[in-house]
């Protein structure tokens, strides 16, 4: 395959766990400076993937970086898994446990039925340690400062929502939902429908609209394809970040 960077090119790549979207970019970026020769170019990518999260992240390059806001509003696909009877204030693994539940009322029946509650359209509040501006100010950094700001719920649709085991205290789902959709606090809200708490433990996004993470490369095994046909040996092993 040839692939012509400047002219803009749609790259797939599994990003993996505590990586930020930000740290795949920045090597790639320095990557074909360094490899290539290629000074300046635009690479973006379309939609952040939380470092918590892994799976599909669609980069841009070149020209093709004026699609990225059409990538952005295709429908997401995700896997995870929630754990019942406990919250954190981020709504997943990103900080310790604050509040623990009672789970044993749970049944099997409740699950299912929670999750027909959260297919459609529904209003979402977003969690308060996330990239949402408030007056122009990202909302986790508020919360980092103890505050607790107050944020709007927002329409956002989940298409489908699927239980596909339960082993309590573990619950694990898949969801198909529009662009906005925060799984994070979908475990927030399931856990209160069911009488309980919940947090986020596992995320994985394997599809955004046709664009499968079974089609996606990891990032070394793509610059290792994009070395072998400019005849290089030498890749860069280091995270690079602006």
């Amino acid at each position: 395959m040839q692939y012509r960077f400047e002219e803009g090119e749609v790259l797939l790549i599994n990003k993996p766990l505590t990586w930020t979207s930000f740290d795949i970019i920045n090597r790639f970026r320095f990557f074909l400076k360094k490899q290539l020769g290629i000074k300046k170019i635009k690479v973006g990518h379309a939609g952040t993937l939380d470092p918590l999260a892994d799976g599909l992240l669609i980069v841009c390059t070149g020209r093709f970086t004026k699609r990225i806001e059409e990538f952005q509003g295709l429908e997401k696909e995700y896997t995870g898994t929630f754990h019942l009877g406990a919250t954190t204030p981020s709504y997943d693994l990103e900080h310790e446990i604050d509040e623990v539940y009672e789970t044993s009322h749970i049944s099997d029946e409740m699950i299912y039925t929670a999750a027909g509650k959260f297919t459609g359209d529904i209003m979402q509040i977003p969690p308060v340690y996330s990239a949402i501006k408030i007056g122009g100010k990202r909302a986790y950094k508020f919360a980092r400062n103890d505050q607790d700001p107050e944020l709007i719920a927002r329409p956002v649709n989940i298409r489908e929502f699927e239980i596909t085991r339960i082993a309590l205290p573990e619950v694990d789902f898949r969801v198909c939902c529009s662009k906005g959709t925060y799984i994070r606090s979908l475990a927030r809200d399931f856990g209160e429908a069911l009488g309980s708490g919940a947090h986020l433990t596992v995320l994985r996004r394997t599809r955004i609209g046709e664009f499968l993470l079974e089609n996606a490369f990891s990032l070394d095994d793509l610059m290792a394809e994009i070395t072998n046909e400019a005849g290089e040996t030498d890749l860069p092993n280091e995270t690079v970040k602006d």
